[in-house]
């Protein structure tokens, strides 16, 4: 193809750009406000992975905030397809965002705000980088607890991460790499972009509320479930997750991201563990299931 942009594609107001040219008014709600909700899905080796997963969470995301991105499931799929398609990309990280939009001038009714939606696709973005997905992340569990669930919706996916940035350079003033941060009620939530498992004893844990319910972190139960592994979805105490005996972290931008220190003890012998290791060659695998799988038409 001769029309690539292998730096990024993005679309907004009705036209394809380079991802450089995408712009957000200062005005708009969603700037100043934090008034907007978005969904991220990556292609791999050419295909998107659980797509209509993150176009359901996308519409109900926007059903609870009572955004219209003003284009049906099919528009909003095809959307995609093309930033993907014109960037070349057969590892890509791509985005759907519906911002509030800006009201009518002298006007703050939100109600006459017209939403406006973008979409991008650009190279893959890791987490953890290659080195990281071989010898584990370590974490620590932060001072800072994450913001309640009944004060904003964390299943809402959504850019309030002040108090994850916060817990961020808490982690990085004592040389972790990442944070996990905690509820009020001292159970383990998530952390600044991904859902956090335990493993105990050989069972699989992670929590069951208080979190953004990550397509990857389903694809995870749903692996353990049909492989017969041992999985319970339900309240993990910060007590619980230091005594583990592996953890690891999931994303759409990193799959299945082990864990090998938290709060400075070395879980195991400071490698991924068996189960995490297992778990993360069985999700890998499993992109290339025509059934999970939707393949991007490059032509």
């Amino acid at each position: 193809m001769s029309d690539v942009t292998p730096t990024g594609v993005a679309f907004a107001d009705g036209a394809y750009m380079p991802v450089e040219q995408l712009t957000v008014s200062a005005l708009d709600y969603g700037f100043t406000r934090s008034d907007v909700t978005y969904d991220v899905v990556h292609v791999w080796n050419g295909r998107f992975f659980r797509l209509e997963h993150h176009l359901d969470r996308f519409a109900a995301s926007m059903a609870t905030l009572r955004m219209d991105p003003g284009h049906d499931r099919d528009g909003l799929r095809a959307i995609l397809m093309e930033c993907v398609r014109r960037t070349g990309l057969r590892e890509a990280y791509v985005a759907m965002v519906c911002t509030r939009g800006r009201p009518p001038p002298g006007v703050r009714d939100i109600r006459q705000c017209r939403n406006r939606f973008m979409a991008y696709a650009i190279p893959f973005v890791w987490i953890a980088n290659e080195e990281k997905q071989r010898t584990g992340l370590s974490a620590m569990i932060a001072s800072r607890p994450r913001i309640p669930a009944a004060s904003v919706d964390p299943t809402v996916k959504n850019y309030h991460w002040l108090d994850m940035e916060c817990a961020l350079f808490e982690a990085y003033d004592v040389g972790a790499d990442t944070v996990i941060l905690p509820s009020i009620e001292g159970t383990i939530t998530e952390g600044p972009g991904f859902n956090v498992f335990a493993v105990r004893d050989g069972v699989v844990l992670t929590p069951d509320s208080g979190v953004l319910e990550g397509i990857t972190r389903g694809a995870v139960i749903d692996l353990c479930r049909r492989e017969g592994m041992p999985i319970e979805v339900r309240p993990v105490t910060v007590e619980a997750l230091r005594d583990a005996d592996e953890i690891f972290a999931t994303s759409t931008a990193g799959g299945v991201m082990p864990v090998t220190r938290i709060d400075g003890r070395i879980l195991g012998n400071g490698a991924p563990g068996a189960l995490t290791s297992r778990i993360r060659e069985l999700y890998w695998a499993w992109h290339h299931n025509p059934g999970e799988t939707t393949p991007v038409d490059y032509d």
